[in-house]
């Protein structure tokens, strides 16, 4: 994958332009030391992962919930809410009964 584009890696499947390039679309600002750093704690990760490929998983039945399903949400209970002079009570800006807000450029 790294070298069909030209891009320096460590050896592995990760080119350091990756990294940086995905560092930058996260903004997080790694210097070149980081970012080699970084490829090459991916590589190790790719290649634990890589080995999984290798265990014979056919007598394991295929899994979409390894727990019990269980709902932890709050059961839904309807409960007054707010008149609409309430909820425009302390709004700077309304009109015709809504908050006005300015408009986004």
């Amino acid at each position: 994958m790294a070298e069909e584009r030209g891009s320096t890696s460590l050896g592995g499947s990760i080119a350091l332009s990756e990294v940086a390039h995905v560092s930058s679309l996260a903004r997080l600002g790694l210097t070149p030391s980081e970012v080699e750093k970084l490829a090459a704690q991916l590589e190790v990760i790719v290649e634990a992962v890589g080995k999984l490929s290798a265990a014979d998983v056919s007598s394991v039945e295929a899994t979409a919930q390894v727990g019990g399903l269980r709902n932890v949400t709050r059961a839904d209970e309807v409960e007054p809410g707010l008149t609409a002079d309430e909820a425009l009570g302390n709004s700077r800006v309304q009109a015709l009964g809504f908050l006005r807000v300015p408009a986004i450029q």
